[in-house]
């Protein structure tokens, strides 16, 4: 009898501290495209809150400039952010930009990861003798994934924003290599995946390059504010596509 009554109360005291709160957080976490300090470029991380509620949720954008999945966790900002994590939370995670080079120990390299989603790993060696191994692009997602959902908190990936570049009078999408990665790990972890360049990138389609290129500042990656409202938008739409029920309650009805 004191067995089951130490069993039963034990199951209680999990469901509690797994019950979602009442507000939750919605933590971003990604790179530029995300988060921007620059005056004239702006991540859609900072356009996001204005459809959401906020007296029904808080969202806390953790994204840096430069950061690809390998240098997010490498520099302890993903730690950061699993640490804060309480049940009923979220964790959108948008990476590729900064992924793409060859994983070495020189500067360009010093953020790069291997392509897929394997377990394949390659093992650097740094000037003062530290070992790091590097994993692919996949694995990293997975560990933002599995480490969320051990926390209670809810992941959802997405896709990379297009960037501006055109072929035969269409975007260049990312659905053959980080876009599809996104993907593949968001289906086999059974969470949530929203392709926003694909969704973007059809409004571009629509619009075209004339248009198009005043919704960049600088460079062909980043988006000045206009721009950023379009992907945040894009998520959005993406949001309420999906069966994340709960989350499409937190936004703002229009």
């Amino acid at each position: 009898m004191k067995k089951f009554a130490f069993l039963l109360a034990s199951f209680f005291a999990i469901l509690i501290a797994f019950k979602p709160q009442d507000k939750p957080t919605i933590y971003l976490i990604g790179d530029s495209t995300v988060r921007n300090n620059d005056k004239a470029q702006w991540g859609w991380g900072s356009l996001l809150p204005t459809f959401f509620d906020s007296t029904k949720v808080t969202i806390k954008n953790h994204a840096m400039a430069g950061r690809s999945t390998r240098t997010f966790v490498k520099e302890q900002r993903w730690e950061k952010v699993v640490n804060s994590l309480q049940p009923g939370d979220y964790v959108l995670m948008q990476f590729g930009h900064n992924d793409g080079s060859k994983p070495d120990t020189s500067k360009a390299g010093y953020r790069g990861v291997l392509r897929g989603t394997g377990e394949e790993t390659v093992n650097l060696t740094w000037k003062d003798g530290t070992v790091e191994t590097v994993y692919t692009h996949g694995y990293y997602l997975r560990k933002f994934i599995k480490e969320s959902k051990a926390k209670g908190a809810i992941p959802i990936v997405l896709s990379m924003i297009p960037r501006n570049q055109w072929a035969n009078g269409k975007v260049k999408r990312v659905d053959k290599d980080f876009g599809l990665w996104a993907k593949t790990v968001a289906q086999e972890e059974d969470v949530t995946f929203i392709d926003l360049n694909a969704i973007t990138a059809d409004k571009y389609d629509a619009l075209g390059p004339d248009k198009v290129k005043d919704f960049f500042a600088g460079d062909h990656t980043h988006t000045n504010k206009e721009g950023a409202r379009i992907n945040a938008q894009s998520i959005v739409e993406g949001i309420k596509a999906s069966s994340e029920k709960r989350l499409k309650k937190f936004l703002i009805k229009s």
